[in-house]
């Protein structure tokens, strides 16, 4: 028995020693949290942890896993360990040396269900390491009720920039609207003020026009005396047969005469 229990001792011994290092190379894949639960339109984030104890530096991929109702598992997404970070559709994954995260976005009811990872060494005798399965569940958003508002942002840069191009443009329009106004009212005033002048103006040329002269020729009938020198007297016998007496005839100047007096001059 002695004799047996030596054998035994020394072959342990002997598969210890020559299955040590590799055991002691061997990782360990483990996820976390356990359970996840969110409303639709939210982000869930699930962390695999990668034990590095004793690493031989062999290059590896991580993949993701999802299974639903214990259905066959899909693979979702996948990064490797020289990426930091890869996006694919509604999933992002980052790589923080030994932790890789997976962020589900946009969560919809149907993303509920069990995920995992799973580790892929290249150059080793175990090549696929499974981790455990966490749960996520995605509830329907609550409803709102018509007293209740929605939550906004306060301090949202875009909702302030939007109402400050809203105010600078009303504010232009009433601008604008003012100036147009003045504008229009100017010029009617000017155009009024224009017309006023011109019709004042026509009146008094109306009033200043003097009436057209007309020059009427009149006949005018008068006796010639003519006067005989008084110191010579002779006797008619003496007188000559024909005798020529001469006269200057002086007429008065003419004044104009006006369409209204001649008219008043023929009748």
């Amino acid at each position: 028995i002695c004799g047996s229990m030596e054998v035994a001792l020394a072959g342990l011994c002997t598969v210890l020693l020559c299955c040590g290092p590799m055991l002691a190379c061997c990782r360990r894949v483990t996820i976390f949290p356990a359970v996840l639960t969110f409303h639709e339109g939210g982000i869930a984030t699930f962390s695999c942890n990668i034990s590095m104890e004793n690493d031989s530096g062999s290059e590896y991929s991580l993949n993701w896993y999802k299974e639903t109702n214990h259905s066959q598992a899909q693979k979702i997404a996948e990064i490797s360990q020289n990426n930091a970070m890869t996006k694919t559709g509604k999933y992002r994954l980052t790589n923080h040396t030994s932790v890789f995260n997976i962020e589900i976005l946009n969560l919809h009811q149907n993303d509920s269900g069990f995920y995992y990872c799973g580790l892929i060494a290249f150059f080793e005798p175990d090549k696929v390491m499974e981790s455990n399965r966490c749960q996520l569940m995605v509830t329907a958003a609550p409803e709102m009720n018509a007293t209740e508002e929605p939550d906004t942002e306060e301090d949202n840069p875009s909702d302030h920039i939007k109402a400050m191009l809203l105010g600078i443009l009303l504010l232009a329009g009433v601008i604008v609207l003012l100036i147009f106004g003045y504008l229009t009212i100017t010029y009617r005033r000017r155009g009024r003020y224009l017309w006023m002048l011109n019709h004042h103006n026509g009146i008094s040329l109306q009033k200043e026009e003097k009436p057209p002269v007309v020059s009427i020729s009149t006949v005018d009938y008068g006796v010639l005396e003519f006067q005989r020198d008084q110191h010579t007297q002779a006797s008619p016998e003496t007188w000559p047969v024909d005798q020529t007496e001469y006269a200057t005839i002086i007429f008065p100047e003419e004044k104009p005469v006006t369409l209204e007096q001649g008219k008043k001059h023929q009748d």
